[in-house]
């Protein structure tokens, strides 16, 4: 077992703030580690160290001559009209037959493969640099955040390519179940210092609450043998009989010390403001449909959610979970059908761009103040705060001077202190780290009223969910099962290749088509040129969507409002081109369906 990359003693500052302090660890070829720690902690810094990118302060960092490191690209590194295979190629330096052996890994076969690349939604871009990963035939792969924005299908095939993975790897994600698929250790930064534990994310979160409660009981036997010295030496010192015990004991007392257990950072806890118990239905939608003005997303929708349940929305990339959230929400009207709340239902929704509208002339402290609930404590206020990485001092900063990322965990603190009775979450664990993404998960699991979210971290979905709707194919409807039999059914569609098998009986049934009716035969050529067109378009949509939350990501991190602006310029016309798409799709699929 080789030694790829060593750090001895590396210590790295910015300002003030000490992000690594005299760190070490040693990671070999046969390691696949789970890189975890709080937000701000010093993950991302430590990977730009790793790839020679940022330098240190102090200590040093030990590159073995033959390592190969392999970086999942976030930035778009295609060419215009470049197909994937064309890509592969060309980043790579392999063989055609070379780069359509390792593309079909991943599926990318047909025109996945060989249509051009920036058509591809960014789950099937992703693969396509995953393929380039493993050309370049790397022995040590770094991953920051994989699985953001990916639907559960993808993910699947991003944790199979791991577990067969023949080299390192070390995976920064706030996933749980993803880190315990595919890592076998633990790599954890926390105060400056890197521990590496033998065991996946699960087996060290539950190793460190032992250590701690073993640390509470030492320390407990430890203050009461200091009680019996101190009762003891304060009897017995000024006798002239027991002073010379008495001064044995301080010296007994002086060696008792208290092990430190770390404080407030090694404990995430949030408690959301209870609302009343009620009994019935919280949302009724009869025959309810969704969408756009120009384009209709879901129609036929008829279901019920309870008072009290956690309702997990799920469904691919671009099947219109966001768009059936929005409109439940009250952000985007109903295209048809009726949608009713219970009575005196009083709802709150974090969803994306919500944040945008936080008043700019309040501080940390008057949002989350207006926010609360009637008799929240000041002590509630801030334990909620500081879990979302806002601390006592930082609680006068102004809100105008936030980041996009800063601005979207105040919201969620403010919703989460508020007294709502339904709460509607659109990805409520992005930019939160493992710790506070348990610690919210626990806390809607005890809220009592009701919860309908989505999110991309099936531990999280496995934890809070009670119900699940399933948003496929134009339609909404309510999962005959729980998550994990939901997550068991799609893990068996991947492995089975049902994707492929699926793209392969639409071929059939295209190559059929035109033989099925006189009216096709009549119609000739223009049947099939409005399916490849239609076909095109929906690429051309998911590609579009996929930039959009690309510059909606970018928008979380900015930090200044005149970057926000920008970025919020730069969407707008992505936004009116998908609804120009979305009418002429309209127009394709009433030709065709007539």
């Amino acid at each position: 077992m080789a030694t790829l990359i060593e750090i001895s003693n590396i210590t790295k500052s910015y300002g003030a703030q000490e992000l690594l302090k005299e760190a070490s660890i040693a990671l070999s070829d046969e390691q696949n580690v789970g890189f975890i720690g709080r937000n701000g902690a010093g993950k991302s810094t430590l990977l730009r160290i790793l790839l020679d990118e940022e330098s240190v302060d102090s200590g040093q960092v030990i590159r073995h001559p033959n390592l190969r490191v392999g970086y999942l690209r976030q930035h778009d590194p295609f060419k215009p009209g470049e197909s994937a295979l064309d890509f592969l190629m060309r980043d790579s330096g392999q063989p055609d037959w070379k780069c359509g052996e390792v593309a079909g890994e991943f599926e990318l076969k047909g025109r996945f493969l060989n249509g051009p690349v920036k058509e591809l939604s960014g789950g099937w871009q992703t693969r396509v640099k995953l393929a380039s990963l493993l050309l370049h035939e790397p022995n040590f792969l770094m991953l920051d955040e994989p699985t953001n924005f990916l639907d559960l299908r993808t993910q699947l095939l991003l944790e199979d390519f791991l577990k067969h993975y023949r080299g390192a790897c070390l995976v920064v994600s706030h996933d749980r179940s993803f880190l315990k698929a595919i890592c076998t250790q633990t790599l954890e930064l926390k105060r400056g210092k890197l521990t590496l534990f033998n065991g996946n994310v699960d087996q060290y979160l539950e190793n460190q609450e032992i250590l701690k409660e073993r640390d509470q009981r030492t320390n407990a036997t430890v203050l009461a043998k200091r009680r019996q010295l101190e009762t003891f030496i304060a009897k017995n010192k000024a006798g002239a009989n027991t002073a010379s015990q008495a001064r044995s004991k301080e010296k007994q007392l002086a060696r008792l010390t208290l092990t430190e257990i770390e404080g407030a950072e090694s404990t995430v806890n949030i408690v959301i403001p209870q609302t009343e118990r009620r009994q019935g239905n919280a949302l009724i939608c009869d025959n309810l449909a969704i969408g756009y003005p120009d384009l209709g997303v879901a129609d036929h929708i008829t279901l019920e959610i309870e008072h009290g349940s956690r309702a997990a929305i799920v469904g691919d990339n671009g099947q219109g979970k966001t768009t059936f959230l929005r409109t439940i929400a009250g952000s985007l009207k109903p295209l048809g059908g009726d949608l009713k709340w219970g009575y005196h239902c009083k709802i709150a929704c974090y969803a994306q761009h919500v944040y945008t509208s936080l008043p700019d002339d309040q501080t940390i402290r008057d949002y989350l103040e207006l926010e609360s609930a009637p008799g929240t404590t000041l002590q509630q206020m801030l334990a909620v705060a500081g879990s979302f990485l806002f601390k006592e001092q930082a609680l006068d900063k102004a809100i105008k001077v936030l980041s996009g990322g800063e601005r979207a965990r105040l919201c969620l603190a403010g919703i989460l202190l508020g007294n709502y009775s339904i709460l509607i979450l659109d990805e409520p664990g992005n930019h939160l780290d493992v710790e506070t993404v348990e610690a919210l998960g626990n806390a809607l699991v005890k809220f009592q009223g009701t919860v309908i979210f989505t999110s991309h971290d099936r531990h999280f979905m496995g934890k809070v969910a009670t119900d699940v709707i399933e948003v496929a194919g134009g339609s909404v409807k309510s999962y005959e099962g729980d998550y994990e039999a939901y997550l068991y059914r799609v893990k068996k569609e991947v492995a089975d290749g049902h994707r492929e098998q699926n793209q392969a009986s639409v071929a059939k049934q295209e190559q059929r088509a035109p033989s099925a009716s006189p009216r096709e035969k009549g119609l000739g050529g223009k049947i099939k040129n409005a399916r490849k067109e239609l076909s095109a378009i929906e690429r051309k949509i998911a590609q579009l969507d996929e930039k959009r939350n690309t510059i909606n990501d970018q928008f979380l991190k900015a930090t200044s409002p005149e970057a926000a602006q920008d970025l919020h310029t730069e969407m707008q016309p992505l936004v009116d081109e998908i609804a120009e798409l979305e009418s002429r799709w309209m127009e394709l699929y009433d030709f065709l369906e007539s």
